[in-house]
C-alpha cells in the first residue's frame, strides 16, 4: 500500500498544475472558513461577525464547516481526472505496466492517493472546527462538544465517493474535460430520472428513490445547513424544523457506490486494450 501510494505522491508532487489544485483544494475551505469566524470590519460602515448569529458554537459548527468545506471539493475532482488523463497523454500508463506495475495496482494506487488527501482534508476540517468551537465557547462540556462529530465521518464517506466517481468518469472517458463534463451531464440526468419519477409517483416516493443516486446521495449526506441557521436565529418558527442529522443508511448507499466505481474502474482499465 505504501509503496503505490508513494508512486502516486510522487507523480502528483512532480506536476505544477496538480500541486496548485491541491493547494486550493486544502488551503481556501479552511482560510474562508477561518476568516467567517472573525469579526470584520468594513471601513466603519458596518461589521459582519458570524460568530455572534451561533453558527459556531457547538454542536453547530460541525455541520456548518464540513458543508461549506466539502462544496471545494470540484478543485480535488480536477486533480482526480487529470491523475487520469495524463496517464494516457503522456502514455505513462504503459510503461507502468511494462514495469511491473498490474493494472490492479495502478488503481489501487490511485485510490490510495484519493484516501490519503480525503484523511488529510478532514483531519484539518476536525482541527480548525474544533479550534474555532473552543474559540467561541471553551467552556463546553466535552460530550455535547462531539455530539455531531459524525459530520466529520459523513464529510469524508463523501469525498472518497465523489472521488472515487471522478476516476471512473476518467477511466471510462479518457480526457479530462470530456470527464468533467461527465460528472454535469450525470448530475442532470438524475434530475431529469426524478422528474419522470415525480410524474408517475408522489414526492416522497420519488424523493426516496431520488436519494439512491450517486450524486444526490453524496449531497444528502450532509444537508444543507441553511434552514437551520435559520431556526437558531427564530426557534419559535418550528415549521423551519428540518431532519439534518446524518444517517447510517446515507453512509452505507455511499459506500456501495464508491465500491461500484472503484470496482468498475479496474474492470474497465483490466477490459481494455492499451
Amino acid at each position: 500500500m505504501l509503496r503505490l501510494l508513494q508512486i502516486e505522491l510522487q507523480k502528483l508532487l512532480e506536476n505544477r498544475i496538480s500541486k496548485i489544485l491541491i493547494f486550493f483544494s486544502f488551503i481556501l475551505p479552511f482560510f474562508i472558513i477561518l476568516l467567517s469566524s472573525f469579526k470584520i470590519n468594513f471601513f466603519g460602515l458596518f461589521t459582519i461577525d458570524l460568530g455572534s448569529v451561533g453558527i459556531f458554537d457547538f454542536p453547530y459548527i460541525w455541520h456548518i464547516t464540513t458543508f461549506f468545506a466539502a462544496l471545494f471539493k470540484l478543485f480535488f475532482a480536477i486533480v482526480v481526472v487529470s491523475m487520469i488523463g495524463n496517464e494516457y497523454s503522456n502514455k505513462t500508463i504503459k510503461q507502468n505496466l511494462i514495469d511491473g506495475l498490474s493494472k490492479k495496482e495502478f488503481i489501487l494506487s490511485k485510490f490510495y492517493a484519493l484516501l490519503f488527501f480525503s484523511v488529510i482534508s478532514t483531519l484539518l476540517v476536525g482541527i480548525l472546527t474544533l479550534a474555532i468551537g473552543l474559540y467561541y465557547n471553551g467552556d463546553s462540556e466535552a460530550y455535547y462538544m462531539f455530539s455531531e462529530s459524525i459530520f466529520l465521518l459523513a464529510y469524508f464517506v463523501k469525498l472518497i465517493g465523489f472521488f472515487s466517481l471522478c476516476l471512473f468518469a476518467a477511466v471510462l472517458i479518457k480526457r479530462s474535460a470530456f470527464a468533467l463534463a461527465f460528472l454535469f451531464i450525470l448530475f442532470i440526468v438524475e434530475w431529469i430520472i426524478y422528474g419522470i419519477i415525480l410524474k408517475n409517483y408522489d414526492d416522497d416516493i420519488a424523493t426516496k428513490i431520488h436519494n439512491y443516486f450517486p450524486l444526490k446521495s453524496m449531497w444528502k449526506l450532509i444537508d444543507e445547513p441553511f434552514r437551520r441557521i435559520v431556526a437558531m436565529k427564530s426557534p419559535e418558527k418550528t415549521e423551519l424544523i428540518y431532519d439534518y442529522a446524518v444517517h447510517w443508511q446515507e453512509i452505507g448507499i455511499v459506500a456501495v457506490w464508491t465500491t461500484i466505481f472503484i470496482y468498475c474502474s479496474f474492470k474497465l482499465l483490466q477490459k481494455r486494450d492499451l
